[in-house]
């Protein structure tokens, strides 16, 4: 497979390494994870500098989907599992480390780096193609691919998603699919937060 990229952005927009956070409380926060680096997230030709790459080479119909997966788990698996089978091609955005703040998770998210995050993704047999975006909802991705599928989670209301009134306009369209493993990234953090020390280093070093 060919990668789509044209022209690496020498800085590596939005892989900055996620800054530890020290409470008052004197509390163990998760510590970042050690990044793959920009530079195997560069070389995986499932990943797409889509500021400097052209959207037409893209299998359709294209189906979109964005999220933080900070933590894979089940639930993100199967939910893309069945994203994939909407379509020819599964583009996958990740949210850079930046607008993972700014979306107010948690002092300690993200834990793992964007370029760590989207290589993850990009092993997946059913992502066809990863990409890193700077907003918390990724309007120039969805511009830039104009997907004629946007699929999240059912823990949303495609009625109150701004994402599918901009579909509108190239008639694309938006749907939820049904969350079968209840389960969350936010959820696991926090069960770690409040477990014992030395518990919550047991289940870091595994």
């Amino acid at each position: 497979m060919k990668n789509f990229l044209l022209e690496a952005s020498p800085q590596g927009r939005g892989l900055e390494t996620a800054v530890p956070v020290v409470t008052s409380a004197g509390r163990h926060e998760l510590p970042p994870s050690p990044t793959a680096g920009f530079e195997n997230l560069k070389a995986d030709p499932k990943w797409i500098d889509f500021r400097h790459a052209d959207a037409a080479r893209l299998p359709r119909p294209l189906v979109l989907t964005n999220g933080v997966f900070d933590l894979l788990h089940c639930g993100h698996v199967n939910y893309l599992k069945q994203a994939r089978d909407l379509g020819a091609c599964l583009l996958v955005g990740v949210n850079s480390d930046a607008s993972v703040r700014r979306l107010g998770k948690g002092p300690e998210r993200p834990i793992h780096t964007a370029a760590d995050r989207a290589y993850v993704l990009a092993a997946l047999g059913c992502v066809t193609h990863v990409a890193i975006f700077e907003e918390t909802t990724p309007w120039e991705l969805i511009h830039w691919c104009r997907p004629e599928l946007y699929v999240k989670g059912g823990d949303y209301d495609v009625r109150n998603l701004k994402e599918a009134q901009w579909l509108q306009a190239w008639g694309g369209r938006a749907l939820t699919i049904p969350i079968q493993f209840a389960q969350s990234t936010t959820q696991v953090v926090g069960r770690l937060r409040e477990a014992p020390l030395s518990a919550a280093t047991t289940a870091l070093s595994s």
